[in-house]
């Protein structure tokens, strides 16, 4: 097949591609990344050095395409379907992408230094770097609310990148820092779990949930 996508069910950042993918029906063939399988990560090191995933592999134009946002991108100029997950008008493309940052910086990547500071050892861990965590994804969740107010989606009125970027950064984050009394965000959050695109990524994820890592107990 030509695209091929290699990632992990329960990897955070590649439910982003693959809501987009699911969102337009784009045939792909999925090659699940096991790194801790030495040929499994052998083989994704041969076309990934950097060995980090998503990963989208274009047969047909012999493409390499890394990072989360840009696959997104290069599957909407290059595979493009029903919807349009980039809009054409440059003013509101551009509030797309800046949704799509923010939600990758001020919440995606908090939310995971919370998780994987739960992996770290005894005595390695790093409450300040968790509290502060917290605070950048209040923060953001404050400023989503507020940009809620008058769109339906991340990025505006139709759904679209922002909201490929926002369906596993507050899926995740609302387990480590829940939404609490964001009315706006939760209900957000609620309509993302019912497309059916973001759906099936859940429904795929959720065998491997036990996987990831809960708070440690005190003491």
């Amino acid at each position: 097949m030509a695209l091929k996508l290699y990632y992990h069910p329960l990897a955070s950042f590649c439910w982003k591609p693959l809501i987009a993918l699911y969102e337009n029906a784009v045939r792909f063939e999925p090659i699940l990344v096991d790194l801790g399988d030495e040929t499994s990560r052998a083989a994704f090191l041969a076309v990934w050095p950097i060995g980090k995933f998503p990963v989208l592999r274009d047969e047909a134009a012999d493409r390499t395409v890394p990072e989360s946002t840009i696959i997104v991108e290069y599957l909407a100029h290059r595979h493009p379907g029903p919807v349009p997950l980039l809009p054409d008008d440059p003013d509101e493309a551009l509030q797309v992408r800046l949704a799509d940052r923010f939600l990758d910086r001020y919440v995606h990547e908090p939310m995971q230094k919370i998780v994987g500071d739960r992996l770290r050892p005894v005595g390695k861990r790093d409450p300040f770097g968790v509290e502060h965590a917290r605070a950048e994804i209040e923060t953001a969740y404050g400023v989503l609310e507020g940009w809620l107010a008058d769109r339906a989606w991340a990025g505006g009125a139709a759904f679209s990148l922002a909201d490929c970027a926002a369906a596993p950064a507050l899926f995740y984050a609302d387990k480590v820092s829940p939404l609490g009394g964001h009315g706006r965000l939760a209900a957000y959050l609620d309509r993302l779990k019912e497309r059916p695109s973001f759906a099936r990524v859940l429904a795929e994820a959720e065998p491997y949930f036990h996987m990831v890592p809960q708070e440690p107990a005190e003491g």
